[in-house]
């Protein structure tokens, strides 16, 4: 059913307005209730990192503006930055043609995203030529 109302909308043109309601409520979740969420810094492009929210953690970033995820291994809702005061101050969520992921264009302020304390979770390139991966980015001292 979410993805027939994706389908009859991807004709509409630029500036055309859907109400919220309808977009989130069309959205596909998994079987644990969850969407995967990229999140990208709203300036330089960098994507800092990949989380999960549910429908409530959705609703929390929308009507705080903090980024609010949702922890898998803690289940429980996380606000990026509270015990470590590296926030993440929502600019823009955009949601895919499938209504299956969506991305976060944020602020992020303090040092890095990720909990291994660099600017970015996505810090191993993989050099297929060589067969290795390489870590692309200290940890700050």
């Amino acid at each position: 059913m979410q993805k027939a109302f994706f389908q009859s909308i991807e004709t509409s043109s630029c500036e055309t307005r859907f109400p919220l309601d309808t977009f989130l409520d069309n959205l596909t979740f998994n079987e644990q209730g969850l969407i995967p969420v990229i999140t990208q810094q709203h300036d330089t492009g960098q994507v800092l990192m990949m989380a999960w929210m549910n429908s409530e953690a959705i609703q929390k970033t929308l009507s705080s503006g903090k980024m609010t995820y949702w922890s898998r291994s803690r289940q429980a809702f996380w606000v990026k930055g509270e015990t470590s005061g590296n926030t993440q101050t929502l600019k823009t969520m955009r949601i895919d043609c499938d209504g299956d992921a969506l991305l976060c264009l944020v602020d992020q302020q303090g040092g890095g995203a990720c909990h291994a304390l660099r600017s970015n979770c996505f810090y191993f390139d993989v050099d297929a030529a060589s067969a290795s991966v390489v870590v692309n980015e200290s940890q700050p001292s």
